[in-house]
């Protein structure tokens, strides 16, 4: 008689509702045991492509949740180095002082190219100035230039507009065309140089301001403003920045859009990077201004 209550009891253990010992078939637990999420931080001027790819890629891997947010290169980079963050984007290459920085952590920077950019140098539409040699605008933005009529303008002052110091775009333009790519020239920016914190605000103030310069990624670039045509030290030749002139070498200011990851990824990060280079990926990046990697 024992025996048989044992059994009785054992049956209804494992048959009433939630005494299953698996809950295999619970959609939140399969859901959060699925789920993979990639943190990806860091450059402005790539975060809206950022932001599309994540957005296709969810699309076709619904277990992937893709964080992006910007904040600037320096941002990201300093997320790498703090090993918080799975992807850092960045619109100048890494320092040798940050890749020092991340050693110390035992991080190990891997640097994939992902798109390049134009940068052009824009002015108000009522601005009758078509075209600046590099020089000039070096000289614009040191101060040494400080009204349109030394340039082909008219009488009036210039209003000088950078991204902020956090900003590759700011760097890169420091170096590439205050500088000249000289990296012995002290030359750096007017101190009555307004800092934005964003590509949008440059764009704003610009279409506001017809005394303003501004630079910014060609993905930026909306009809409320006007872009000019630069030319090299030298040069009489003055090149409009499009995928062509990029492609071609012949737009001055260009440059490269990094990631970065904490050495060589694995799994689903490598999957992810790995899309990024597919065609399809890559169209996105023409779609948004910028100028797709050439296979």
């Amino acid at each position: 008689m024992v025996n048989k209550k044992i059994i009785i009891l054992l049956i209804l253990l494992f048959t009433l509702p939630g005494c299953s010992g698996s809950n295999s078939n619970s959609p939140s637990s399969n859901s959060s045991e699925s789920q993979i999420y990639i943190e990806n931080k860091g450059s402005d001027t790539i975060v809206n492509l950022a932001l599309a790819w994540a957005e296709e890629y969810q699309n076709i891997h619904p277990n992937i949740s893709l964080s992006v947010t910007g904040g600037g290169s320096g941002t990201g980079i300093a997320a790498l180095i703090n090993n918080t963050v799975d992807i850092a984007n960045a619109s100048r290459s890494i320092k040798d002082k940050e890749i020092e920085n991340a050693n110390e952590n035992n991080v190990e920077p891997l640097e994939f190219v992902i798109a390049r950019d134009a940068i052009a140098v824009i002015i108000n539409p009522e601005n009758p100035v078509e075209k600046l040699s590099l020089q000039q605008i070096s000289d614009i933005y040191s101060g040494k230039f400080t009204n349109w009529s030394e340039v082909g303008g008219e009488d009036r002052p210039i209003v000088r507009l950078s991204r902020e110091t956090n900003s590759g775009t700011h760097v890169y333009f420091l170096e590439q065309v205050l500088r000249l790519g000289d990296k012995e020239n002290p030359t750096f920016f007017s101190p009555l140089t307004l800092l934005l914190p964003s590509s949008e605000g440059i764009i704003s103030e610009v279409s506001q301001n017809p005394n303003a310069i501004g630079y910014d990624g060609l993905g930026y670039i909306t009809d409320e403003v006007k872009v000019v045509g630069v030319s090299q030290v030298g040069s009489t030749e003055y090149i409009y920045p499009s995928v062509a002139t990029v492609n071609s070498g012949e737009y001055p200011i260009a440059r490269d859009l990094y990631m970065y990851t904490n050495g060589q990824p694995v799994g689903e990060i490598e999957e992810y990077l790995n899309w990024i280079f597919s065609e399809a990926a890559q169209e996105i990046v023409a779609e948004l201004g910028f100028v797709p990697i050439i296979k």
